[in-house]
């Protein structure tokens, strides 16, 4: 009895067949949409995913936005300043502005509560700087730029989409004001994003931004903040 040869070229071939089968939209491709999608209820898991599926598909890093920054430490800076900034604009202007409560109630249980302030931080840190970027601008642009195209209108599409999408998950425990906040924060990030292609500074800023919402409950600084305009 003979062995049987298994030639190397068969097993490129197949591992050929499931990275072009994970990059399409097939039953492969959409198994692993699906997957990926229904493990957001674990953001960082879902970004964990989303860079397996990378990995197993060939998809070039730069595609869901892991290109090397130009400057690490200059990335870094922008994200915390902007994230910061764009917090306490959101906090102070647009919100109240579309009529929003000073005090956001699903979080007030941190005001002057270390621990679980404490524990927020890193929690924040990786579920919305890495998980939720990956997963949000990095994934389903990559997606979406496959199946609808990078031309300026397909690109405000996907924008518009998944700030809707992103918006709309932060209503169950946020209610229609947390919604409208993600909206925003989903459109302002998706546009950079869109514009980019770049995922650090973004990381950084959604990171920065979510902390300083943190912040501002801890030191009970909401009713002061949010009436710092509109009296």
């Amino acid at each position: 009895m003979s062995d049987t040869v298994v030639s190397p070229n068969s097993h490129r071939s197949l591992d050929n067949r499931i990275a072009e089968g994970l990059r399409g939209f097939g039953p492969l491709g959409l198994l692993a949409i699906l997957v990926i999608i229904a493990s957001q209820i674990l953001a960082p898991l879902s970004a964990v995913l989303v860079l397996l599926w990378a990995w197993l598909s060939r998809t070039p890093w730069r595609e869901i936005g892991y290109v090397r920054p130009r400057s690490w430490v200059g990335g870094l800076v922008i994200g915390l300043v902007f994230g910061i900034a764009f917090k306490l604009a959101m906090k102070a202007i647009v919100m109240p502005l579309l009529g929003a409560d000073a005090i956001n109630p699903a979080y007030h249980f941190l005001a002057g509560n270390a621990p679980a302030a404490a524990a927020f931080v890193p929690l924040l840190i990786v579920k919305a700087g890495f998980g939720e970027e990956t997963f949000f601008r990095g994934y389903m642009f990559e997606r979406f730029g496959k199946l609808i195209g990078q031309s300026f209108g397909a690109k405000a599409v996907t924008v518009v989409v998944t700030a809707f999408v992103f918006g709309s998950l932060h209503y169950f425990d946020q209610g229609l004001a947390g919604m409208e906040q993600a909206m925003i924060t989903g459109t302002v990030f998706g546009t950079i994003f869109a514009l980019t292609g770049r995922l650090w500074m973004l990381m950084w800023a959604h990171a920065a931004f979510d902390v300083a919402a943190v912040a501002i409950i801890y030191w009970n600084l909401e009713s002061a903040i949010a009436h710092l305009v509109f009296k």
